[in-house]
């Protein structure tokens, strides 16, 4: 189980951050935990784009563990009957506009001086974490509470033998709690197990043919492209489930902004993008670069109904080294060879020759080239406006229009 948990103080020494150091290492075989620090982050300000870029990164990086979690571990101090400010900030920063917490699994835990440890900040922050912004699933009934820090730790670590059997059953009941949650059904989802028996023999008519669902959704995983969908709102809403994806998805994120699945080093370019898209000023855009070791080519489409309608973005990403491979390897003829043979080219199955041409065909290659020696093909555009050059070339590799 992947978890997340957050020191719930900016100071530089807490035994809530001792706590969760315990946590990450007594716990290790039951899930993985990536301890996070509200320290990194700038005070809340809905004013984001007033934060330099480097807190503007450190906000996304944040944003982008919780929701890639399974669930989230609060772990704060108490003061004046409640949390620390640098949490309450943090809290603002994962609800507002935003979805992270929402049906997300959430444990509470706290460490203090005194006999009653942080019992009032931990009710608070329950009340925070069930408000309808974060709309979180908070444990019930489990409370860890532990004070007298000065005898329930020792050299900086958990010794206390009744406060660690009461974090093993707590942390326990957790992990189920989780694990029930994060397998529930959605209600959507429910509804549609309500109609399976009729959906599983539904297909789908196209003017050139026909599909199942079953086929629509194998031929997705089978094309040796990934396909990922950012619609007219700017959301990311679909992704292709093709096995070994350049850029790795997860379901969780579906529904989020551009703005939370995207560096914000990135956004400006994805932005840029998608908005040539809506304005009409262009509908496709592509940009060949080396992911993981290997050549690859992401394309950008505006996807658009019969009318023209904006309906979102649409990106083709995949490897073109077998391609490329090909080509390198003489698979088709040059320019200058189909010069020579007057546009004769060979059969793609078997050799032979596919006959005359219409006179001048021999150069249609080298004439559809344009001023800056690019091949107009590579526009990807039919009879539709122009791309302009600058968008087209600059466009980063970390601004795919749904890359996370």
């Amino acid at each position: 189980m992947k978890l997340t948990a957050i020191v719930g103080t900016n100071a530089d020494f807490s035994y809530n951050r001792l706590l969760l150091q315990f946590m990450r290492k007594h716990f290790w075989q039951l899930a993985d935990i990536e301890i996070l620090e509200v320290s990194q982050l700038p005070a809340f300000t809905e004013d984001f784009d007033d934060l330099t870029a480097a807190e503007q990164t450190e906000v996304w990086r944040f944003k982008t563990a919780v929701n890639k979690s399974e669930g989230v571990i609060f772990s704060a101090p108490e003061y004046d009957h409640s949390i620390p400010a640098a949490l309450k900030s943090a809290i603002e920063w994962l609800s507002y506009k935003a979805t992270c917490l929402t049906d997300t699994p959430a444990m509470v835990v706290g460490v203090a001086y005194g006999t009653q440890a942080s019992a009032r900040a931990q009710e608070h922050l329950r009340q925070i974490l069930a408000s309808p912004d974060c709309s979180a699933y908070v444990l019930p009934g489990h409370e860890v509470l532990i004070g007298n820090v000065g005898k329930t730790f020792s050299d900086g670590v958990l010794s206390d033998p009744a406060s660690i059997k009461n974090l093993e059953d707590n942390f326990v009941a957790f992990a189920e709690y989780a694990t029930s949650i994060n397998s529930m059904p959605s209600l959507q989802e429910n509804s549609e197990m309500l109609k399976k028996p009729f959906i599983s023999d539904a297909y789908i008519t196209f003017p050139t043919g026909k599909l199942t669902l079953s086929q629509a959704q194998q031929i997705f995983s089978t094309i040796p492209f990934e396909v990922d969908l950012i619609d007219a709102t700017d959301h990311f809403t679909w992704y292709s489930d093709k096995p070994n994806r350049e850029h790795v998805r997860y379901v969780s994120e579906l529904g989020e902004g551009v703005e939370e699945c995207h560096p914000p080093k990135a956004l400006p370019i994805v932005m840029k993008i998608i908005n040539s898209f809506r304005e009409g000023k262009s509908d496709m855009v592509q940009r060949p670069l080396m992911m993981h070791g290997h050549r690859t080519l992401i394309q950008y489409y505006a996807l658009r109904d019969v009318d023209g309608r904006y309906l979102g973005t649409i990106e083709f990403t995949g490897s073109v080294e077998n391609i490329l491979r090909q080509f390198e390897a003489g698979a088709w003829p040059t320019t200058e060879e189909m010069a020579e043979t007057g546009g004769v080219t060979p059969d793609a199955t078997s050799g032979a020759s596919t006959g005359g041409a219409p006179e001048g065909a021999g150069t249609a290659a080298a004439d559809n080239v344009d001023d800056h020696g690019e091949a107009a093909a590579n526009t990807g555009v039919a009879d539709g406006p122009a791309i302009p050059r600058a968008l087209a070339m600059n466009v980063d590799a970390t601004s795919s229009a749904s890359a996370h």
